[in-house]
């Protein structure tokens, strides 16, 4: 029997591969709009992150823009979605005192405060104080007891005892004294941890009064009015 014969196949050409070259690796990069605009804010944040690039000045401006806008973003979200935060606004509506939103001004501040009431001014937001949304929700809630105090109670910020039981009853109704936080500032103690909370934190911020001579003055005033205070949980029911 003869052998099948077999065709070669023909030989293929050789594909072409364009030559890399220095101009072809340095040339200009064609960027679109879309592109140019990512490229922009990866710099950007690459300088905000690592600080190359950006005077001391405009540093501290982009920090403080950052800040600012996760503030109001976070402050927008906390008056639509917050019970405690909605609860009170309505119960200052109620006690004949409004509450809009342009009055949490978000600012900075030094670092040892999160919040402010003024009675001329409105709440102010530490826009650098905040170490989560839930610490800015805590804080507007406290500042808000503050202002349904002012509206309700007519406190006067001068007297060291009115003073003291508004920030009673700000820190015990507003969440800054429940667990998670004390643990977080170092505190362990389960027993009246929340009292011994409320209290501390009202010494301090009665110590901060300009009226307030000493830091015994400010335990004077808080332990004097304490026990009526700690109780009162006007508008709520119970702690928050």
């Amino acid at each position: 029997m003869s052998q099948a014969q077999t065709t070669p196949n023909p030989p293929q050409a050789a594909v072409q591969t364009p030559a890399v070259t220095p101009a072809t690796l340095n040339g200009p990069i064609e960027m679109d709009n879309k592109d140019q605009k990512s490229f922009e804010r990866w710099r950007k944040t690459l300088s905000l992150i690592t600080g190359i690039g950006l005077s001391p000045e405009e540093f501290q401006a982009e920090v403080e823009k950052a800040d600012r806008k996760t503030c109001e973003f976070q402050k927008e979200q906390l008056i639509k979605n917050s019970p405690g935060v909605r609860f009170m606004m309505n119960n200052l509506i109620k006690a004949g005192c409004p509450l809009t939103k342009n009055m949490f001004e978000c600012t900075p501040c030094d670092r040892t405060r999160s919040g402010g009431f003024s009675k001329d001014h409105g709440i102010m937001l530490c826009q650098n104080g905040f170490f989560s949304k839930k610490h800015q929700e805590h804080t507007m809630i406290h500042e808000m007891i503050h202002m349904y105090d002012h509206c309700v109670f007519n406190v006067d910020w001068g007297n060291l005892r009115h003073h003291a039981c508004s920030e009673v009853r700000a820190a015990a109704l507003s969440g800054d004294c429940n667990w998670t936080r004390e643990v977080r500032r170092g505190f362990y103690t389960f027993t009246k941890q929340h009292q011994e909370c409320v209290k501390r934190r009202a010494i301090l911020s009665v110590e901060a009064n300009p009226n307030c001579p000493s830091r015994a003055a400010a335990e004077r005033a808080v332990n004097a009015v304490f026990e009526s205070c700690y109780n009162d949980t006007r508008p709520f029911d119970e702690f928050y």
